[in-house]
């Protein structure tokens, strides 16, 4: 006598749906690097990064804390050498006491201009508990000069932001992902408290 298994519906099911997602365990089978084992793709030169800005966040002090950070994206693809760019970054002050940013540097770019709110060249002044936001269009702005290296989407330099009470910090600033308008612009929030 022959014995017939039967099948139930609801298993067949569940085996054709976990099928699929046993084929995307990588290309190269249990060999291949997972992506932990891989480079940081910031660090791969001329490889455009998909997925978007990082947007690092850095505490300079326990009061000032540098957020959003990124360079201005390029309208045909790439920074070349030589070329300015406008660096983007909201800067939070939650003490009681104001600080201002009085250089920006990095071995990338020879120098940077630094436009406070009044338009004028100089320092940008950090309130006390109020946040401050380097922008495209307007004062404040921070904009690097003369690049040493080519830049595309996503890739970064590294950035010193230097106080004259809190000190100096060095940050990667990648270069956004997206247009302005297509991307937005992360501001942190008021850190003013409410009355």
């Amino acid at each position: 006598m022959t014995r017939r298994t039967r099948r139930h519906p609801l298993a067949a099911l569940l085996l054709a749906a976990t099928l699929p997602l046993a084929a995307c365990g990588g290309e190269g089978g249990a060999d291949s690097p997972g992506v932990d084992d891989l480079d940081n793709p910031l660090d791969v030169p001329g490889d455009e990064v998909i997925g978007g800005n990082p947007g690092p966040d850095e505490a300079v002090t326990e009061d000032i804390k540098i957020t959003a950070l990124g360079l201005a994206f390029p309208e045909d693809g790439v920074w070349e050498v030589g070329e300015d760019v406008r660096l983007y970054a909201a800067i939070a002050n939650t003490g009681t006491t104001g600080d201002q940013l009085v250089e920006v540097r990095g071995e990338d770019f020879a120098g940077a201009e630094l436009v406070p709110l009044d338009g004028s060249a100089g320092t940008i002044e950090i309130p006390e508990e109020d946040n401050v936001y380097l922008e495209p269009e307007g004062p404040p702005s921070v904009l690097l000069t003369d690049l040493s290296t080519d830049l595309r989407s996503s890739q970064s330099i590294p950035v010193t932001f230097v106080f004259e009470q809190a000190g100096e910090v060095t940050m990667e600033a990648p270069v956004v992902s997206e247009p302005p308008g297509q991307g937005g612009f992360e501001a942190p929030e008021d850190p003013t408290p409410e009355d």
